[in-house]
C-alpha cells in the first residue's frame, strides 16, 4: 500500500511537472524548476526506484527459494534405479536389496486408506489408476488426494480391458483420454502404464512409448487369488513368497483384505532387509 501511494505521489507529480514543461499551464506559464526542488524528486524517485527494486529481489528470491527448494527435491530423487523386464536395478552403487510396491485398480474403496497407511510407513508406491473411477467428484478428490500425500500416479486404462481383444483406435482411448483425464485432476501425465491382465499390444506398446510413459508388469502378486484374500495368508505369502528377490515388483490391489496386510506386509519386507523403493528415484 505503501509503494502504491508512493508511486502515486511521484506520478502525479511528474505529469504536473511535464505539462507545465509543456507549457499545458492555463496561463500558458513554463515552470522553472529550482535545482533543490529537482534534487529532491529524483532523491525521492531514487528512493521509491530503491524500493521497487527491493521488493523485486525479495519476489524473486522468495521465487529462487522456492526453485531451490524443488530443485534440491530433485536432487535428492535423482534416479537411482531403472526399470529392467518390471523389476528395478540399480544405478551404480544404489541399494540393492529393494522391491517395488504397485497398487492396482485405484482409486477404488480403499486406496486412500492404503496410500495413508504407506505414508505413515515412509514407504512410497505407484497407484495404477482406472479411469472409471474418476467419473464421480468423490473418485476424483480421492485421486488428488493420493497425489497429495506424494504418490506416483500410473495409468491403468480407462476401463480395464482386455487390450488385446481391442481395435488400435479403443486402445488409443484406453490410454490417452486416461492420461487427459488424469492430467485434467493433478496437473501431470503418468509417467507409467500398466495394461489390464499385463497383456500389451505392439501398438499399445508403442502408444505408451509415444506417451512418454514406461510399462511395466510385475514379479509377484496374490490377492486375486481365493486363497489369499484374507489379511494373514496374504501377509505371509507376499513377505515369504519365493519369488520374492531383489528388485522385484510387488502387485497389489485396492481391496479390503490387502489394505488390512499392508502394514504387516511392509514391516514384515523391512525385517528382511528389503527396502521399499521410492518410484520418484526411478529413471
Amino acid at each position: 500500500m505503501y509503494k502504491a501511494l508512493s508511486l502515486s505521489i511521484i506520478v502525479g507529480s511528474a505529469l504536473m511537472l511535464t505539462a507545465c514543461a509543456n507549457g499545458d499551464d492555463p496561463n500558458q506559464q513554463t515552470t522553472t524548476i529550482d535545482n533543490d526542488t529537482t534534487n529532491a524528486y529524483e532523491q525521492n524517485n531514487h528512493e521509491v526506484n530503491n524500493q521497487e527494486e527491493a521488493v523485486n529481489i525479495a519476489n524473486n528470491d522468495e521465487g529462487n527459494t522456492y526453485n531451490n527448494d524443488e530443485g534440491n527435491e530433485e536432487e535428492e530423487s535423482e534416479p537411482l534405479y531403472k526399470l529392467d523386464n518390471s523389476e528395478v536395478r540399480p544405478i551404480d552403487d544404489a541399494e540393492e536389496q529393494v522391491v517395488l510396491l504397485t497398487i492396482d485398480d485405484a482409486p477404488d474403496n480403499y486406496s486412500v486408506e492404503m496410500a495413508e497407511s504407506l505414508k505413515a510407513l515412509d514407504a512410497g508406491a505407484i497407484f495404477f489408476v482406472n479411469g472409471h473411477f474418476l467419473e464421480s467428484e468423490q473418485g476424483r478428490a480421492d485421486l488428488q488426494h493420493l497425489y497429495d500425500l506424494g504418490f506416483e500416479i500410473g495409468n491403468h486404462t480407462m476401463t480395464h480391458q482386455d487390450l488385446t481383444t481391442l481395435s488400435e483406435e479403443e486402445q488409443y482411448e484406453e490410454i490417452v483420454a486416461l492420461n487427459d483425464l488424469i492430467e485434467e485432476v493433478i496437473g501431470e501425465r503418468p509417467r507409467f502404464f500398466r495394461a489390464p491382465f499385463g497383456k500389451n499390444t505392439s501398438y499399445s506398446t508403442q502408444l505408451v512409448e509415444d506417451e512418454n510413459m514406461q510399462w511395466m508388469n510385475w514379479t509377484y502378486g496374490y490377492d486375486f487369488v481365493e486363497e489369499y484374500m484374507e489379511k494373514e495368508a496374504l501377509t505371509d505369502v507376499m513377505v515369504d513368497a519365493p519369488e520374492l528377490r531383489n528388485g522385484a515388483n510387488l502387485l497389489m490391489h485396492d481391496r479390503e483384505f490387502t489394505r488390512d496386510a499392508l502394514e504387516d506386509i511392509v514391516r514384515g519386507l523391512r525385517e528382511k532387509g528389503y527396502d521399499i523403493v521410492a518410484p520418484e528415484t526411478i529413471e
